[in-house]
C-alpha cells in the first residue's frame, strides 16, 4: 500500500470552500497562459491533483470555472475605476482612472491578459469590448456633467466615453508587454492627450500632486457561493419566513384580542353610563315630588 503523504493529508483536509479557491487560482493561471482552449480539464484536475470529477462538482465543466474567473477579473478591475471615478474634479478623475487600470495591469497580469482575449462563447460574459462598454458607461455620466458646464451638447457623451476609455484600454493592451515607461509617466501621458489635444500637448507632462505615488485598492471581491451554500440559504430563508408569518399571525391575534377587550371594556362603560344616567332620572322625578 502507498504510503500516506503529508500532502496527501492535506488535501483531504481542505474544505469544499478551500478547494473551490484552489482550483479558480490554478485555472486563472493555466487560461492567462494558455487560453480558454489551450487549457483542459484533465490539465486543471492534474495540477490540483485531484480528478476530474472534483472540477465537475465544483464548477460544472470548463465553461463555468472560466466564467467565475472572468467575472472575478471583472469586478476587480471595475472596483477600481470605480473608486478613482470617485473623485470631485474631471482632470484627477481622468488621472486615477488611468492610473487605476495600469496599477491593475501591474499587480495582475495574469487576470487581465484573459480579459483582453476573446471569451469563449460558452462563458457569455467578460469579452474585453463588454468590459470596455461597463467602464464607458460610468465615465459618460462624468463627460455628461462637464458638457454641460462648458455648453457642449451632453448628448455627445457617450461617443467621448468610448473614445477616452478605449483609447486608455489601447494603451494598457501595449503596456502589459513593454512595460516602459513607468505607471504614473504612462498615465501623465495619456492624460497629455486627452486632456490637452493634439494642438496643446505639454513637452513634458506630469501627474498633478493629488494623484502622485497614488495606490488604489479594489472593492472586495466575494466568492461566489456554491449550490449547497445556496440551498442552505434558501432553506434559512424560507424559515425565516414561515417564523415571520407565525409573527404576524400572533401579532393578529393579539390585536384582535386586544379589540375585542377593548370593545368589552367599550360596553361595560357605556352600560354603567346608561345606569348612571337612569339614577339621576330617579333622583330628578324624587325632588319633583
Amino acid at each position: 500500500m502507498e504510503p500516506v503523504t503529508t500532502e496527501a493529508r492535506s488535501r483531504r483536509r481542505m474544505t469544499g470552500r478551500e478547494r473551490r479557491e484552489q482550483l479558480i487560482t490554478i485555472s486563472r493561471a493555466l487560461f492567462a497562459e494558455k487560453g480558454f482552449d489551450g487549457t483542459s480539464i484533465e490539465e486543471i484536475a492534474a495540477t490540483a491533483q485531484v480528478s476530474k470529477p472534483v472540477v465537475y462538482e465544483h464548477f460544472g465543466g470548463k465553461e463555468g470555472v472560466y466564467a467565475v474567473v472572468v467575472d472575478r477579473e471583472m469586478q476587480k478591475l471595475l472596483g477600481m475605476i470605480t473608486a478613482a471615478l470617485s473623485a470631485s474634479h474631471s482632470l484627477i478623475k481622468l488621472e486615477r482612472a488611468a492610473l487605476a487600470l495600469l496599477q491593475y495591469i501591474e499587480e495582475s497580469s495574469e487576470g487581465f491578459r484573459i480579459l483582453v482575449r476573446d471569451s469563449h462563447a460558452a462563458s457569455g460574459t467578460g469579452t474585453f469590448a463588454s468590459l470596455i462598454s461597463e467602464i464607458a458607461s460610468q465615465v459618460e455620466d462624468v463627460l455628461a456633467d462637464e458638457f454641460k458646464g462648458r455648453g457642449y451638447d451632453p448628448k455627445l457623451a457617450p461617443m467621448y466615453a468610448q473614445m477616452l476609455v478605449g483609447m486608455v484600454a489601447l494603451t494598457g493592451q501595449w503596456w502589459l508587454d513593454v512595460r516602459r515607461p513607468g505607471r504614473e509617466e504612462v498615465a501623465a501621458h495619456v492624460v497629455n492627450l486627452a486632456w490637452n489635444g493634439l494642438t496643446g500637448l505639454n513637452p513634458t507632462p506630469q501627474i498633478t500632486a493629488t494623484s502622485k505615488g497614488l495606490e488604489l485598492a479594489p472593492l472586495p471581491v466575494l466568492p461566489r457561493p456554491t449550490d449547497k451554500e445556496l440551498k442552505e440559504a434558501q432553506k434559512a430563508r424560507a424559515k425565516e419566513l414561515k417564523e415571520a408569518e407565525k409573527a404576524r399571525e400572533r401579532e393578529l391575534k393579539e390585536r384582535e384580542r386586544l379589540l375585542r377587550e377593548a370593545e368589552k371594556a367599550k360596553e361595560r362603560e357605556d352600560k354603567l353610563r346608561q345606569r348612571e344616567a337612569r339614577l339621576a332620572e330617579r333622583a330628578a322625578k324624587l325632588e319633583q315630588e
